[in-house]
């Protein structure tokens, strides 16, 4: 036998025993901890799931403006301009965007947003807004809500009011669930798609809508 061997044969494993310790209360606080801290939700994920359901609200508002499909007809007439030439209609770019959000194309909505808050349009600026604040990138939320309420290509003061509103009534929505403004039809979901589906390679933004899905919001806009 070697020495290695003697020394593991006389080793002994000291056990100390803690008198007094309730294994089942130990295991009762445990659970009392992990329930405490499952009912305290992450105030950033909170604050994330707000901006999408404000979001949510706001485009579904956009979409059911009266003149929302003349705006969109618009878009469609120029098919072969590139989309971020002069001759955007900047309000069909607001409601195309809000239309691509809301059929779950949002890369695309983010790109027709910019593409409209980059000509001034201050609700295109808060849609992206509140689409980096549910993503949970603050610093790019920061800036357009910096867009909205400083914007120089807008001769108009910030309007405190508008965002005041949104955010009454988008709290309202939240706690009722209740909304005037209608969601996108399954006719309008499938000409997205269609869209969506003639993508090239280069480009996965969804491009400018067609004379189908121009009809089909007129459709929409009439009910």
């Amino acid at each position: 036998m070697t020495a290695i061997d003697d020394v593991l044969a006389t080793a002994r494993i000291a056990i100390t025993r803690r008198e007094g310790f309730d294994v089942g209360a130990a295991l009762r606080r445990l659970a009392q901890d992990a329930a405490a801290a499952s009912a305290k939700p992450n105030p950033d994920m909170v604050r994330a799931a707000q901006a999408g359901q404000r979001l949510s609200v706001m485009c579904r508002w956009i979409l059911n403006e009266p003149d929302a499909a003349d705006h969109v007809d618009r878009l469609a007439q120029e098919p072969d301009a590139p989309a971020d030439d002069g001759h955007l209609d900047v309000d069909g770019a607001l409601v195309f965007a809000c239309l691509l959000h809301l059929t779950d194309h949002r890369e695309s909505a983010q790109f027709w947003w910019q593409l409209a808050a980059g000509a001034g349009h201050r609700a295109a600026a808060y849609c992206l807004h509140l689409h980096h604040l549910s993503l949970g990138e603050s610093r790019e939320a920061r800036h357009w809500l910096h867009e909205v309420t400083d914007d120089v290509l807008d001769s108009e003061a910030p309007d405190s009011v508008f965002l005041a509103t949104l955010e009454a009534v988008a709290t309202y929505v939240r706690k009722t669930g209740l909304s005037h403004a209608s969601a996108p039809t399954g006719g309008l979901e499938m000409e997205v798609d269609r869209l969506a589906t003639s993508k090239t390679d280069s480009c996965i933004i969804v491009q400018r809508p067609d004379r189908r899905l121009a009809d089909l919001m007129h459709d929409f806009t009439r009910r």
